[in-house]
């Protein structure tokens, strides 16, 4: 199982690429979330004909602003390449369908949809309001081969999150979290109320302007990774920036 991050921004930190990344799961290929800076990556690498799954945290911009222009891409230019959504209960993938519907007219021409549980290993957090008001959400986590990788989506409430995570069975586990460093910012994790939750876990932050990073934060942030990013996004986005 590896994470490979496409880009690790928030909405508005254009110069670190909206927060997504490819997932190789049980000899799949998942991308998940795709904003619209993944687009421009993914065929900048060659990326677009390996995918085979789509996981999606929520529909806002920055985590779906690519979504129509992937299936199109594979649909026309592609041979054989038809990624199928992973949703995670039958009212989201009603959510996307009407998102899609109003860009293509007709999805199930470009894509395919997949209950999550077709994909075993992957549990759907639900993190509904957690993020934004009346807004669902999900949060992720990924089990194989004695790995446990859990991935926040967008949430400023992280308490109940944690909660499931020590529900379930001891493991070691990294958790890649969205992360703030500006208190005000209630729609996702400010850094100080991560650490009497984190202990026990390898965290990385991430959808987050590193530049902004306190001296006291004591996380690692995933675009300070080489390992965790994609080759040459470390550097490209040091240069933007």
């Amino acid at each position: 199982m590896k994470f490979t991050f496409l880009g690790t921004g928030g909405a508005f930190d254009i110069e670190f690429g909206n927060s997504a990344a490819l997932v190789e799961f049980k000899t799949h290929t998942i991308l998940l979330d795709c904003g619209f800076t993944v687009y421009p990556v993914l065929r900048a690498n060659q990326l677009t004909r390996g995918i085979q799954y789509i996981l999606l945290t929520h529909l806002h911009n920055d985590h779906t602003g690519s979504l129509a222009n992937i299936l199109l891409h594979c649909h026309f230019f592609n041979t054989n390449c038809r990624p199928a959504i992973l949703y995670p209960d039958d009212d989201f993938r009603d959510e996307i369908y009407e998102f899609l519907r109003l860009q293509l007219q007709k999805p199930e021409k470009y894509v395919d949809f997949v209950p999550l549980s077709e994909l075993p290993g992957i549990t759907a957090v639900d993190t509904f309001g957690q993020h934004a008001d009346n807004l669902q959400t999900y949060a992720y986590i990924f089990e194989e081969n004695g790995q446990r990788i859990a991935y926040s989506g967008d949430m400023g409430q992280p308490e109940a999150f944690y909660a499931y995570l020590r529900g379930m069975p001891p493991k070691p586990t990294t958790v890649f979290q969205d992360i703030t460093f500006d208190e005000a910012n209630s729609a996702h994790t400010y850094y100080k109320r991560l650490i009497p939750l984190a202990n026990g876990y390898e965290l990385f932050g991430y959808h987050c302007n590193p530049g902004k990073s306190p001296e006291d934060n004591p996380f690692p942030l995933v675009q300070q990774q080489p390992s965790l990013m994609l080759p040459g996004l470390v550097e490209e986005t040091a240069r933007l920036s």
